[in-house]
């Protein structure tokens, strides 16, 4: 594998769409590297497996502008259980896509339509581990963050079980020695109302004094008392939708939507890396592009550990 991944910076896309992991950049030094992929895995068994799988991301993105960071939460969802195995897309009782911290996640018809048209031109060749590799890898370029290469070659895994996902799925109030990763975009306000208590009156009071006063008033009117379940505020609240190192600066504005965003700027080890990011978005963009390649290799199965799964969401036999 190589070590540094080719980088370039495409235009910002027209659309703002989702953007992903401001963390994984601070704790990239934590995620192990397999070196039993390549970057040209396919070259000869399935050369267009990438510009299929472009094609496929683009388009639904243009349906629906909520799909890339669907994709990348999905990735995220996928390499923290069992590994970048595909584990997630298998479907079933006791799975790990039945367990409800997974009941939000989304995107997976766009895995399924490029594993069909996969199947068309290079049939039992392109595993589902890899499509997804790839589609959240293009869901960031098409929002407007770097281009990257990422090596193939995973295997889909054979395993998946609801048990392992809550151990070891972040949840967005772990403190910063809990936390090495997490996605942004949007979020139900059942994840961040303990920060705030809105009572029916309209009335507020500020629980984590960390959180800027007037932010939190405005959440209190998105998320009022009694508010529906399926109420999502984009985490960003100025550039939701597009790939760029904004966050950083709503961090150091106090101005995080969770708690454990709010745990980097408190920490002077992380406050530092923040500040330099907010400042830098080439900066930001050249460490996400290695801290994706570390992250999508997480726990691989190469070879005999796994199989090349017909469709995504069963196994073979």
């Amino acid at each position: 594998m190589e070590k540094n991944p080719t980088v370039s910076y495409p235009t910002p896309h027209l659309q703002k769409l989702l953007t992903f992991v401001i963390f994984i950049s601070v704790f990239s030094s934590s995620f192990p590297c397999s070196s039993s992929l390549s970057l040209d895995f396919y070259a000869a068994s399935c050369p267009s497996v990438e510009l299929v799988v472009k094609n496929t991301v683009r388009r639904a993105s243009d349906s629906d502008p909520s799909i890339p960071g669907k994709l990348l939460r999905l990735l995220f969802h996928d390499c923290f259980v069992e590994g970048c195995d595909a584990s997630v897309l298998l479907q079933g009782n006791g799975t790990e896509r039945s367990d409800p911290a997974n009941a939000s996640l989304g995107g997976f018809p766009v895995i399924d339509s490029a594993k069909r048209v996969l199947e068309i031109f290079c049939p039992q060749t392109v595993s589902c581990a890899d499509i997804l590799a790839l589609a959240a890898r293009d869901a960031v370029q098409i929002t407007g963050g770097p281009e990257i290469q990422i090596p193939t070659g995973r295997r889909d895994g054979r395993v998946s079980a609801a048990s392992n996902v809550r151990p070891n799925i972040i949840d967005t109030s772990f403190s910063l020695d809990e936390m090495r990763a997490h996605t942004i975009g949007s979020a139900h306000c059942s994840a961040f109302m303990d920060r705030f208590k809105a009572d029916p009156k309209g009335s507020f009071t500020l629980i984590d004094t960390s959180l800027d006063k007037d932010y939190a008033n405005q959440l209190t009117k998105q998320c009022p008392a009694g508010v529906s379940s399926s109420t999502t505020i984009k985490n960003d609240p100025q550039t939701p939708l597009q790939f760029d190192n904004n966050y950083f600066k709503v961090l150091l504005a106090h101005r995080g939507l969770f708690q454990s965003d709010s745990v980097l700027v408190q920490n002077e080890r992380t406050a530092k890396r923040v500040a330099a990011l907010a400042n830098d978005q080439n900066r930001f963009f050249d460490g996400w592009a290695e801290s994706f390649l570390k992250l999508s290799s997480i726990g691989v199965k190469t070879g005999d550990e796994g199989e090349i799964r017909q469709t995504c969401s069963a196994t073979n036999g």
